[in-house]
């Protein structure tokens, strides 16, 4: 999802108002990422594109990206096992890589990360929970393009990033608590009403009430709820009641 089309030079300090502002209710985790990368690639000298890696456990993938050689380069790591965006979402730091020719690192992907046109990167740690990391990544198309200023700036980018999307993971953790919170209130809601209709009809117990609904729920292979919705709706219970 693209949700900024602007594609002018940032300077760095704008990008990090920029992530600063994020109103998340605004935004899903994958429009957040998506403006991350466009930020990075906007306001990181030469121009580079840009990728978020996520990882769960010992699972990669790329989250976002501003182009393809970023998803190129990512994915090229994750089939070799090893490299900078790995390096960095693993060991929570700054993989650095000046000249893609002449690094003797991560066999097989530095040679391929040359021939796609990078010639240097530089991947920031991207923590967001306990059980979630990553990596900010940045490919660049020329050697050297990130000055000893832009190592030390560029991390807070990354920083920046990592707060806004840990909010948002959690922000969205939280919305999925509610919705499910009130699945099961309606659920519990439903259920009881169902109950007291079979104790007021046929003079039953409150747990020979609910057994009565979990017989007919096993029997035909639907959820209480979904059965107790329909003896609501119709007042039929297809079930030989037992006392």
């Amino acid at each position: 999802m693209t949700i900024d089309q602007d594609d002018r030079p940032l300077g760095l300090d704008e990008a990090l108002e920029r992530l600063g502002a994020i109103r998340l209710a605004e935004h899903s985790m994958p429009s957040l990422l998506d403006l991350v990368v466009r930020l990075a690639s906007r306001s990181l000298p030469g121009r580079p594109e840009a990728s978020v890696t996520l990882m769960k456990g010992k699972r990669p993938h790329t989250a976002a990206f501003s182009g393809t050689l970023a998803k190129e380069l990512d994915e090229s790591q994750y089939g070799h096992g090893y490299g900078p965006c790995l390096e960095a979402a693993t060991t929570g730091q700054v993989v650095d890589v000046p000249d893609t020719r002449t690094d003797g690192r991560w066999p097989g992907y530095i040679e391929s990360a040359t021939r796609h046109g990078c010639l240097s990167s530089l991947s920031m740690p991207l923590p967001l929970s306990e059980g979630v990391t990553g990596g900010l990544n940045v490919y660049a198309r020329e050697p050297s393009a990130f000055d000893d200023a832009t190592r030390q700036r560029a991390p807070r980018l990354a920083s920046y990033a990592a707060v806004a999307a840990g909010n948002m993971l959690a922000y969205e953790e939280a919305l999925a608590r509610a919705a499910n919170l009130e699945v099961a209130l309606r659920s519990r809601a439903v259920i009881d009403q169902a109950k007291g209709m079979l104790m007021e009809r046929f003079r039953l117990t409150a747990d020979q009430a609910f057994q009565a609904l979990a017989q007919v729920s096993m029997e035909s292979n639907r959820k209480v709820r979904d059965v107790a919705e329909r003896f609501v709706e119709t007042g039929e219970l297809e079930v030989r009641l037992v006392r």
